[in-house]
């Protein structure tokens, strides 16, 4: 884990560099004697820690929490306990260390804030896996299908079908209720009747697109849009 320090006193960022290289997880890329340093520091780069001391003149510790609009994990060190129900308001804050900072201390702070790294890289694979889940409702059962097979969903009524690399689906619903699940980054409603894989596409001609043996019609005023994410494909 990259991390910073923050402390107006020099020997309390000595002592926090040299407690860090006891961590060889652990990496200090720059340390601060004040909070305005290091946010201009932070609008240009992205660390996974910072060691921040909350009493510092001016700008003290709480408010330059204040400022952070996408803060990295937080190890508050201090020598007042007076702020630590305060402090732990915020979600981003891993532990509140007192100081004279030791060792054992300092390296179950750095075991926190590791754990919750990986618990959170967990919880972002999870949320990629999931958004390629689509469950549809047939005869009461829930069918899962995956998102990227999907290369055509046409309107029939009161209907919708689906069409998949192996399967096709009747479902009972709207094509608008169906396109607000689906991502914006694969799919687009290119007629009031279909929206499509855009990703799928093997052949544009005139107002129409081909995806697998289906041609498919674009509706003039969808054709602009169709061509602009085509250019990011």
């Amino acid at each position: 884990m990259e991390c910073i320090i923050i402390d107006d006193e020099k020997m309390a960022r000595v002592i926090a560099r040299t407690l860090s290289e006891e961590i060889s997880e652990l990496k200090v890329v720059d340390e601060f004697s004040n909070a305005i340093q290091a946010i201009k520091f932070l609008n240009e780069n992205q660390i996974d820690l910072i060691f921040l001391d909350l009493h510092m003149p001016d700008f003290n510790g709480l408010d330059f929490m204040k400022t952070l609009k996408n803060p990295p994990k937080i190890i508050l060190t201090t020598s007042d306990p007076n702020f630590a129900i305060e402090a732990f308001e915020y979600d981003f804050i891993i532990d509140y260390l007192l100081k004279p900072l030791e060792l054992s201390r300092f390296k179950k702070a750095v075991q926190k804030a590791q754990k919750n790294k990986i618990e959170s890289i967990k919880e972002n694979n999870t949320k990629e896996d999931n958004s390629n889940d689509f469950y549809i409702n047939i005869d009461r059962r829930l069918i899962k299908i995956d998102l990227p097979s999907i290369y055509l969903i046409e309107a029939r009524g009161d209907y919708i079908q689906i069409k998949t690399e192996d399967k096709n689906y009747i479902v009972h619903s709207t094509l608008k209720k169906i396109e607000e699940k689906l991502p914006d980054s694969l799919f687009l409603k290119i007629h009031r009747s279909y929206v499509i894989n855009i990703k799928k596409i093997i052949d544009i001609e005139d107002n129409s697109v081909l995806i697998k043996k289906d041609v498919i019609p674009v509706s003039r005023s969808k054709r602009p849009e169709l061509m602009k994410r085509l250019d990011l494909l």
